[in-house]
């Protein structure tokens, strides 16, 4: 099999030892098996046990397509179905996952796949991470928001109650595998949730990508097939660039990747997890951390003006829900719990331009919550 004409796009991720590629193309995943195959990980070893963490509702569809394959290319193949929500990020579900591998006899050599959206390549990830000391895992997302985000840079984890993702440790997979055409069966909403993450690396890192989504808004929401590999790879050459210069968060340069998060997961996890899904709440987010950025004039209201109107135009949410705004301390006590947090003190990721963010310090609990008074 010729995959150099189903492979289009392949993005380098350099860290060294924990060094691996993300392939992108169209129609890929019947042929996961012969491409897990050419990655230097797997080439030389003969028959591997998978698990594969799937989602529920992929069952008949992608996870068939994703078992046939790796059936055929002699992997030995159990699978574990997850159901789909943010809800299944918690101990329980790991539990689960963990009481499967054991029932395998997994060992080190035993690998994990991690089928579906964030939630699942999250979960999976942290699964992997932690049984005997680190299974390797690859990540196969199919939702856009796990395609430019999650499934890139390591950072697996599970929910707390009171704050997102608080639990969780590093975990470099072997290896992502996207296969764009899963996009297509995608429902809008969960779609458009995706964009917002997309033009997150506009901001943080890329005028002349901003422009080109500013430039394409009806196209992004068609899911134009040439359009959205570019963005796709894009993205995750943009991440991938952050992961290798600071991968464990020790420099600060990964921390502008949480763009609009430290609002964003306040309004999540307050809204219950589910009831505002991850890109609306990150679309808020931005939203509010540029007019913050104003409030400090560290940018002009016109670069916040851009923001709000390619969002609008994706059909994304830029407004506090009243529900929220009128919970102000109940929003200040979740973004305490933000992970970019230091002794007690808030520190925000701030554009002061469209390509270029920073991570602020010195913001009282005034500053950030006078925002929501904002139109």
């Amino acid at each position: 099999m010729n995959l150099c004409h189903e492979i289009q796009q392949s993005v380098p991720v350099n860290l060294e030892s924990r060094s691996y590629r993300i392939d992108i193309g169209h129609g890929i995943l019947a042929s996961a098996g012969p491409i897990f195959r050419s990655w230097d990980a797997f080439a030389d070893q003969p028959e591997l046990r998978v698990l594969i963490v799937a989602d529920r509702v992929l069952e008949s569809t992608h996870l068939a397509t994703l078992q046939d394959s790796l059936s055929a290319g002699s992997f030995s193949v159990t699978s574990h179905l997850v159901n789909s929500g943010e809800t299944s990020k918690c101990w329980t579900e790991v539990q689960a996952i963990c009481d499967r591998l054991v029932e395998m006899a997994a060992d080190r050599r035993t690998l994990v796949i991690a089928l579906g959206g964030g939630v699942i390549g999250d979960l999976a990830g942290f699964a992997a991470a932690i049984y005997a000391r680190g299974l390797r895992l690859i990540q196969i997302p199919t939702t856009l928001l796990s395609m430019v985000d999650s499934s890139v840079g390591g950072k697996t984890g599970i929910n707390h109650p009171q704050g997102k993702n608080l639990i969780g440790a590093f975990h470099q997979p072997a290896g992502v595998l996207i296969d764009q055409s899963v996009l297509q069966t995608l429902p809008d909403r969960e779609y458009r949730s995706g964009l917002a993450e997309v033009v997150k690396y506009g901001v943080i890192l890329d005028a002349d990508f901003f422009a080109r989504l500013e430039a394409n808004p009806q196209l992004l929401l068609q899911r134009d097939p040439e359009l959205l590999a570019e963005v796709i790879a894009r993205s995750c050459s943009l991440k991938a660039q952050v992961v290798q210069e600071d991968e464990r968060e020790t420099t600060g340069l990964r921390a502008i990747l949480n763009y609009g998060h430290t609002f964003g997961h306040a309004f999540e996890a307050l809204a219950g997890y589910g009831q505002l899904l991850h890109g609306e709440a990150v679309a808020i987010g931005m939203i509010c951390a540029s007019q913050l950025a104003e409030r400090l004039q560290r940018i002009t209201s016109q670069d916040t003006a851009r923001q709000r109107e390619l969002l609008q135009a994706l059909s994304l949410p830029v407004t506090v829900p009243d529900a929220l705004r009128s919970q102000p301390q109940a929003i200040l006590d979740r973004m305490l719990l933000d992970k970019k947090t230091e002794n007690r003190e808030l520190r925000f990721v701030l554009p002061s331009r469209i390509g270029h963010t920073e991570v602020v310090t010195g913001i009282s609990a005034e500053q950030a919550l006078q925002i929501l008074t904002l139109p």
